[in-house]
């Protein structure tokens, strides 16, 4: 079983910054894809950023230049750092891992964490 564990979330000025973190843990394979998702109220839940086991990322066009998504492998950790938040930003974000089993994907989601950006 995978379980991911998120933390980081907060209430932060527009123009601040936040970093989330997301632990992964259970029967990982070594080659994955983790990333952050993210749904405000009313809206779908869109990527943010991923990144994966080699280190290649991929960016939402609206954060791109102020989110950057990293990762620790040792750690089967991925962090995500915020800088210019701003208002529209506010949502609940999710860590999403990504790998294939036995040719069949799988995702594996955390619980959410609460990112709200006051103006």
């Amino acid at each position: 079983q995978v379980q991911l564990v998120e933390s980081g979330g907060g209430l932060v000025q527009a123009g601040g910054s936040l970093r989330l973190s997301c632990a992964a843990s259970g029967s990982i394979f070594s080659i994955n894809a983790m990333g952050w998702y993210r749904q405000a109220p009313g809206k779908q839940r869109e990527l943010v950023a991923v990144i994966t086991s080699g280190g290649t990322t991929n960016y939402a066009g609206s954060v791109k230049g102020r989110f950057t998504i990293s990762r620790d492998n040792a750690k089967n950790t991925a962090y995500l750092q915020m800088n210019s938040l701003k208002p529209e930003d506010t949502a609940v974000y999710y860590c999403n891992l990504h790998m294939i089993i036995r040719a069949v994907p799988a995702d594996y989601w955390g619980q959410g964490t609460q990112v709200t950006v006051f103006s």
